[in-house]
C-alpha cells in the first residue's frame, strides 16, 4: 500500500491508525477517508488529538453544526473519530463522547409548495435493480 519512503514519512500515530484499519479489514476508501476526519479534528484542535479531552470533542461537534457540516459528513466523522479512539488510542470513554445526527430528508420535504418529487433526485438506471429500489416507487 505505502512504498518504504512514504511510510517512513508518516507520523507513529498515523501508522498505527493504518495498521488498526488495514488489521480489520477497511477498505482502503474508508481508510483515506477516516484519516481525512482524524485531520481535520487535528487542524480544529491545533494540537495532536491524542491529547483531546471531552470538552474539545463536544467544542469540534458545535462548530460542524454551527459551520453548516451536514448531517450525513458528520455521522462520517463520528465513526472515523469513534474508531481512531476507541480502537488506536484506547481510550473509549472519550469515543463515547460523540453523538451521531438524527435527520429526516424526507418528512421536512412534504409540503405543498415543494413535493417530494422536486426535492428528490430520481434514482440512476442501476439503482433501480437494488433490493431497496421499492422505495423509489413511492416516490414518483
Amino acid at each position: 500500500m505505502l512504498t518504504h519512503s512514504a511510510q517512513q514519512s508518516i507520523s507513529p500515530l498515523r501508522r498505527r491508525m493504518l495498521e488498526d484499519m488495514s488489521m480489520r479489514g477497511l477498505r482502503e476508501d474508508t481508510q483515506r477517508d477516516y484519516i481525512r476526519f482524524v485531520q481535520s479534528f487535528a487542524a480544529f484542535l491545533g494540537r495532536s488529538p491524542e491529547t483531546a479531552t471531552a470538552e474539545d470533542i463536544r467544542r469540534f461537534q458545535v462548530d460542524q453544526a454551527e459551520s453548516g457540516v451536514q448531517p450525513p459528513t458528520i455521522n462520517c466523522s463520528v465513526s472515523a473519530l469513534r474508531f481512531f479512539f476507541t480502537v488506536t488510542l484506547d481510550r473509549p470513554e472519550l469515543s463515547r463522547r460523540f453523538v451521531l445526527v438524527r435527520y429526516r430528508y424526507i418528512e421536512e420535504a412534504r409540503t405543498i409548495e415543494h413535493p417530494v418529487k422536486t426535492m428528490i433526485r430520481p434514482p440512476k438506471a442501476d439503482c433501480l435493480k437494488s433490493p431497496h429500489s421499492r422505495h423509489w416507487g413511492l416516490m414518483s
